[in-house]
């Protein structure tokens, strides 16, 4: 965000934002709007949406990012968290769209059907090629 005085933000409204079209995530007190990051997240949107509702710190850590993946972050920076707010235990909030993603599913239609269709002509091919064969012997 670049300014000097950064939003703070409840929990509990952070907490909020737990979709795929609207997932923010705390690291270190700070509050990141990772939406627009989640088709290209090297560990899947799942993973991003499983640390919503928390202090994702430690989950964030355990991981091992990278340099660049830190310095990656600070565009998605939109302020910080009210710590007074953070409960030091987690209440699980189950992201609303995380059963079903109709992008995937589409997604893996395509691939099965980009597979399939061909195998099936060449399957075509061969009994078309067999029948010949045996109607002209």
């Amino acid at each position: 965000m670049g300014s000097t005085d950064p939003k703070t933000f409840l929990f509990e409204d952070v907490s909020k934002h737990n979709k795929t079209k609207d997932c923010w995530l705390i690291v270190d007190g700070k509050v990141y709007d990772v939406t627009p990051f989640m088709e290209d997240h090297p560990g899947g949107d799942e993973v991003l949406l499983a640390a919503t509702g928390k202090d994702a710190t430690d989950d964030f850590e355990d991981v091992g990012h990278s340099d660049e993946a830190r310095e990656m972050m600070e565009k998605y920076y939109i302020g910080k968290v009210d710590s007074a707010t953070v409960p030091k235990k987690r209440t699980y909030v189950a992201p609303t769209d995380r059963a079903y993603n109709p992008d995937k599913t589409q997604d893996f239609v395509v691939k099965i059907l980009q597979f399939l269709v061909p195998l099936l002509i060449l399957g075509l091919a061969f009994v078309v090629r067999s029948y010949t064969k045996e109607k002209s012997a």
